[in-house]
């Protein structure tokens, strides 16, 4: 059997030397066979050493390039080694091809990003909103710009992952990027989950992420009290705009209906149920059905505003940013110091339904879950409900152990 040979060699291109500087280029030798490629680097010719076959000295700079230039060897050498295991015969474009992720049957991971970006785009409007679409590009960008900037490369194979990446990936976006860790843990999954496609559809062997765990450690999510509420549904506002944009989160907190779903609420979606108002409609997130009835307060508040009716809109048109900012000085101006968003009067709803005994399957049913895990995450367990609870509890006991003394 013949011996392979199998060589590295880093050197600069002189013919394309601009003002004194050349880029770095890498050759691949294997049996004979020869394939160059650039090393996305350019130096001052007179820094190279080419004896070494690296950057001379000790800067900064040459340091960098230096182990770059190591990252790429140890990368090459892997590629190498695999093909060696799975083919009868290499040749240095084979393994140039598979190091920079092209010319074999495994994808890239960018490439895979954006197949899964294109499958989740055709399912907007139907059973994904366009938010999510856009935190996955978003994720997709992230994991670009740490390519760029950890590899000095514009994609790589998926044969190249390693445990190490995605752990690399998560400190990147919080010393690098300064995000919070709640940001860091949905980009990590969005990488996770398009990696773990890959591997489930066979374009990988393995899934190197599979024991990556990382806690969103995500902030509790803010509601008003009973009283709170009271608060707020009492305040008398002299400007009408902030009065309604109060009524309007009055009426989240008293409906469990998410703002969006509020905006596209019409007259056809109140319908009569044995006397009472009920809202029956579907939710604009996941087009999953829900029904509420409607208490006193929201019917005095649909009334209030029936002027402002039109193309069946039951509040007219809103637009969401603005009513925002507005809602932050109506919770101010009620002495209420706490980050109150329209969407917390869904978890004001859950909070308060779950502390008077309503069963979690029927607030379920309210906000449209199809999950009651995701229910439970809206779940509130206050003093009230707790202290209701166990006196219950006490009670009871007190029935079972009350003459019963110690012996």
């Amino acid at each position: 059997m013949l011996r392979s040979t199998f060589k590295i060699l880093f050197y600069v291109n002189k013919g394309k030397e601009k003002d004194g500087i050349v880029p770095v280029m890498g050759r691949i030798t294997i049996n004979g066979t020869q394939s160059q490629f650039s090393c996305k680097h350019s130096i001052p010719l007179e820094m190279w050493d080419v004896k070494g076959n690296c950057a001379k000295g000790r800067s900064k700079e040459s340091l960098q390039i230096n182990r770059d230039l190591d990252n790429i060897k140890a990368q090459i050498i892997k590629h190498y080694q695999h093909l060696s295991d799975r083919e009868a015969f290499v040749t240095a474009e084979m393994v140039r091809n598979s190091f920079q992720g092209f010319g074999s049957e495994y994808e890239t991971l960018l490439s895979a990003f954006d197949k899964d970006i294109a499958s989740l785009k055709k399912r907007v409007g139907k059973d994904r909103v366009a938010s999510t679409l856009w935190a996955m590009q978003r994720s997709r960008n992230d994991v670009a710009e740490f390519i760029q900037s950890r590899y000095r490369r514009t994609d790589m194979s998926m044969l190249e992952l390693t445990p190490e990446f995605i752990k690399d990936f998560a400190a990147y976006l919080s010393t690098d990027r300064g995000l919070a860790n709640g940001t860091i843990w949905q980009r990590c999954m969005w990488l996770k989950g398009v990696v773990m496609r890959a591997h489930y559809n066979g374009k990988i062997p393995r899934n190197p992420f599979a024991q990556f765990h990382i806690s969103p450690n995500c902030k509790e999510r803010e509601y008003l009290t009973e009283e709170e509420l009271r608060t707020v549904i009492t305040h008398e506002f002299e400007d009408a705009n902030l009065a309604f944009v109060r009524d309007i989160f009055v009426f989240t907190a008293m409906t469990a209906l998410s703002f969006v779903d509020v905006k596209e609420l019409t007259t056809d979606d109140i319908v009569d149920v044995n006397g009472d108002k009920w809202i029956i409609s579907k939710r604009h997130k996941t087009g999953v059905p829900f029904q509420v009835k409607l208490m006193d307060i929201p019917l005095q508040i649909i009334e209030r505003y029936k002027h402002l009716q039109e193309d069946k809109l039951v509040f007219g048109k809103m637009n969401y940013w603005s009513m925002c900012k507005k809602l932050k000085k109506v919770i101010s101006a009620c002495g209420i110091e706490k980050q109150i968003s329209y969407h917390c009067g869904r978890h004001s709803y859950a909070t308060m339904a779950l502390s008077n005994g309503i069963p979690i399957e029927s607030v379920s049913r309210v906000l449209g879950h199809t999950n009651i895990v995701t229910t439970q995450i809206y779940a509130k367990l206050t003093t009230q409900k707790l202290n209701k609870d166990l006196t219950m509890l006490d009670d009871k006991l007190n029935k079972t152990f009350g003459n019963i003394k110690i012996a």
